[in-house]
């Protein structure tokens, strides 16, 4: 799907010969309830003569966060259309919280569907806080307008189009900053909308190698350097664990290494992201039930995010070395397939005890992080849709998330900035006593089978392939990557593109 097209304008809003316009509303509980106009709808609150909030008021408008009400203007202003986006309390500062209009214009924007062009009049300061709230606008519009193409043979009766163009109304539309910040909002949605897609793609196009594929094209597109191992290279390798998950399945695995290296910069920081790149699971032997099976094509929802954040990279060109480490398979049960009870080597020389083959992308993520670490980074960030225990945990909303204590730092400030919160859950001892194996050097789950403390185990284990000296974190998005319930905010049903802005802004701290 193609993105709508951005300007910046600082034109009045009121005289903009557009579809409609976007406006903020904000609700006063200290005045009754009564509506108050964001900043950057003055002149169309003006050219209501005092009338627009009591008329939004008729229409049901509370002002409530993501609220989303429709007013024809009748010829009061040039757009035929206002939309008002509600944006909670009015706000102490110059500005809403980011995130507040980060949904609300991803939910304006997208009600708007069928309209050609739109025009965003949303409270913008004129200070230092400008670039980071026109960002969050940016990001909302063009996430918010987000469809997948699908499948479909026939057009969906009273399906319309996304929005084609939006105007962004700010004081000075010169302006280098809000420039920088427009061209940047396209590379990151493009990313993202890109990650989306492979998400939402059925798993029987998207097999592992054709995953591979697609992100070999698109990296070598945006000049990122690719190296993919094939299967009989993973084997000669050593790559236990991608190959033990990936040789049930008549479609091989494949690792995929993309590498970005800036350019002038001496002895940059070194950064690693990894991500879980099982295109279907259906567990393997220790087979899933078949209820909601089908949500597995998304398991590969980790190694789209490090693919897409590494292809906005490349385009953004931070001052920072990053490589991006996917470990894609099938997680398939056959007469080839890996066992309860196997005893796999792994990358880095540990042999693990399996106990449970639906515990499959701690294998293969094992192999890459090992992977990366031989290869040496100063950080690594590894995102993937590990456990179940995330969601009971944590819900669809928040990442867990494990490691070192800088690294992780860094995935928790990241987050809260780019609206992707994640929160720390520790690494206990006991948890680690109960994956002692017998035989091996560690079980690669619980020695009996116990689910207490299950998205721990995961974070327990993957430590186990992280050298000392690395900082690290593990970022568990099983439930924030992929949105199951009607749209809202700026997430369409599907793949969500979660934590591909938190990596970026990641490495936007460390640069």
């Amino acid at each position: 799907m193609t993105l709508p097209s951005l300007s910046l304008v600082d034109s009045d809003p009121a005289e903009l010969a557009v579809d409609a316009i976007v406006i903020g509303l904000h609700s006063q509980p200290d005045q009754g309830g009564a509506l108050l106009p964001a900043a950057g709808a003055e002149s169309i609150a003006a050219a209501f003569d005092g009338k627009l909030t009591s008329t939004l008021a008729l229409l049901g408008a509370t002002g409530a966060p993501g609220e989303v009400t429709k007013l024809a203007t009748l010829g009061t202003i040039s757009a035929p259309l206002i939309v008002a986006v509600g944006l909670g309390d009015e706000p102490s500062g110059s500005a809403p919280d980011r995130e507040t209009l980060r949904r609300g214009t991803g939910a304006a924007v997208r009600a708007l569907a069928g309209s050609p062009a739109v025009a965003l009049a949303l409270p913008l300061p004129d200070d230092e806080d400008a670039p980071t709230v026109l960002r969050a606008v940016l990001e909302g519009a063009l996430l918010g307008s987000y469809r997948f193409a699908g499948y479909k043979t026939k057009p969906q009766k009273g399906r319309r189009d996304p929005v084609a163009a939006l105007q962004i109304s700010i004081a000075d539309a010169g302006d280098e900053a809000a420039t920088a910040e427009l061209r940047r909002a396209e590379v990151v949605a493009r990313s993202v909308r890109l990650a989306r897609d492979w998400v939402n793609m059925p798993p029987n196009e998207l097999r592992p190698a054709n995953l591979a594929d697609l992100v070999t094209a698109a990296a070598t597109e945006v000049g990122l350097e690719v190296e993919v191992l094939d299967f009989e290279q993973l084997k000669a390798g050593g790559y236990g664990g991608i190959v033990a998950v990936g040789q049930g399945s008549e479609a091989p695995p494949r690792l995929v290494k993309l590498t970005y290296t800036p350019e002038g910069v001496a002895e940059p920081k070194r950064v690693a992201l990894v991500g879980k790149g099982i295109t279907f699971d259906t567990g393997g032997v220790s087979i899933k039930p078949a209820a909601g099976m089908w949500e597995m094509k998304s398991d590969m929802a980790g190694a789209a995010a490090v693919a897409a954040a590494l292809l906005a990279i490349a385009q953004l060109k931070p001052g920072v070395a990053v490589s991006g480490y996917l470990a894609i398979a099938e997680n398939m049960p056959s007469g080839s397939a890996y066992r309860p009870g196997d005893v796999i080597t792994m990358f880095n020389g540990k042999r693990v005890e399996v106990f449970n083959t639906d515990a499959e992308g701690r294998m293969v993520l094992g192999d890459a992080m090992a992977r990366a670490c031989a290869d040496g980074t100063d950080y690594l960030f590894e995102a993937s849709t590990l456990t179940g225990g995330q969601v009971i945990s944590l819900g669809k909303r928040i990442s867990g998330l494990m490691g070192s204590d800088e690294a992780t730092a860094l995935v928790e400030t990241a987050g809260a900035t780019v609206g992707e919160p994640a929160w720390r859950m520790p690494l206990p001892d006991d948890v680690r006593k109960g994956m002692e194996s017998e035989i091996a050097d560690i079980c690669q789950t619980n020695a009996n089978l116990d689910r207490a403390g299950h998205m721990l185990q995961g974070g327990v284990f993957l430590r186990e392939f992280v050298s000392e000296g690395v900082e690290w974190a593990h970022i568990d998005i099983a439930g924030p990557s992929y949105h199951t319930g009607e749209a809202t905010g700026y997430w369409t049903k599907g793949g969500t593109g979660v934590p591909i802005r938190t990596l970026l802004q990641i490495v936007d701290d460390l640069a």
